[in-house]
């Protein structure tokens, strides 16, 4: 026996009697899918490290542990990181390879005032012993953390008889189901193995199995002696990919204990989609009066474009919100059992615009 869950427009659920069945599947239609707002990346360091799963690798001692230290340290004051602005939060760092000692004399070089938002621990539990219990408590316990630092991923795994590829992706999928379940940005340290590849992602030690769990992938490679820039102790490149960034290489110099940007390599041109005209004229709208509220039909008559229907109207304010935001207008939507009412409202602009 089976049914629908009419009370939800956007979605349906299967009931099955028995109870010996899975959990029901629940589901959304592909048309309100289109229509419905859905926050996006989540950034803590804006365009670099947003709310899931960020692996962080490079070789040994090229100066992972001295970058995530002073991340954290950043963001538990809001400094920008690299020249990426960063939103502040309390900070969680497991520096698993370190004692305090080591880690007091690292923020001597770091840092002049400490933040009390900037927690640190030296020991905790494997994945299989009871990490994710662990910080899971430390963040019911300190609800402004939005980033949790494990140094490194090799410590909290577990011996195993699955598979590589398997081991490698449900380790990475319980951290970042944790992050995703908190809302936190959690950043693994990892290493790099010693064979060569063209594709400097492919030089990640393990399966693919990490990157396909993880969110994004930054990679950290020293440069060779040849191209080290005079004014640093080393070089290295910084290039990262992932689902909610844009190609990212960085050239980086390492100087007084901390990395800073020398050059931006990336050639990606991000371009801001070309928003059609019935977007258009609904900003114009709303700029001159204030705040609207209906349907979409309604809007289509008071917008005067009669050549879109209120589906694909909808569905394209849905997908330039961004756009309406950026020049001082809010989208959002309220849902009866009966219709979806459009609410828009003229907001400030943000100082920077």
């Amino acid at each position: 026996m089976s049914g629908w869950d009419a009370s939800r427009p956007w979605s349906g659920v299967i009931f099955i009697s028995n109870p010996s069945l899975p959990t029901p599947l629940e589901f959304r239609d592909a048309e309100s899918l289109l229509l419905t707002p859905f926050d996006h990346a989540d950034w803590v360091v804006e365009d670099l490290v947003s709310v899931g799963l960020t692996l962080l690798v490079g070789g040994p001692k090229v100066g992972k542990s001295w970058a995530a230290l002073d991340l954290a340290d950043r963001v538990s004051k809001g400094e920008s990181w690299l020249g990426f602005a960063t939103r502040r939060s309390d900070v969680l760092y497991l520096a698993l390879e370190d004692q305090f000692p080591r880690l007091q004399t690292r923020l001597f070089r770091l840092a002049d005032e400490a933040s009390i938002g900037l927690r640190i621990a030296v020991q905790a539990a494997t994945l299989g012993t009871g990490l994710v219990q662990q910080v899971g408590q430390f963040l019911d316990t300190f609800p402004e953390t939005r980033l949790v630092i494990v140094d490194t991923l090799q410590v909290v795994r577990d011996q195993t008889s699955k598979s590589a590829y398997s081991a490698d992706y449900s380790d990475v999928r319980l951290l970042k189901t944790l992050a995703d379940e908190y809302g936190v940005a959690l950043l693994a340290i990892h290493h790099t193995r010693k064979m060569a590849a063209s594709d400097v992602f492919d030089t990640v030690s393990g399966t693919n199995g990490l990157m396909g769990a993880a969110d994004t992938t930054m990679m950290l490679i020293e440069e060779t002696d040849e191209r080290r820039d005079p004014s640093s102790e080393k070089t290295a490149r910084l290039t990262a990919k992932g689902r909610d960034i844009r190609g990212i290489d960085l050239r980086l110099g390492f100087r007084d204990c901390r990395w800073s940007v020398l050059e931006n390599l990336s050639d990606d041109i991000v371009m801001e989609p070309v928003a059609p005209q019935e977007v258009e004229n609904v900003l114009a709208l709303v700029i001159s009066v204030g705040s609207w509220s209906g349907t979409a039909t309604e809007l289509v008559g008071a917008v005067g474009c009669q050549r879109v229907s209120p589906a694909v109207l909808g569905k394209r304010l849905n997908e330039f919100r961004d756009f309406l935001l950026a020049r001082g207008v809010s989208y959002s939507q309220r849902h009866t059992a009966h219709e979806r009412t459009i609410l828009l409202e003229a907001v400030p602009l943000d100082d920077g615009e």
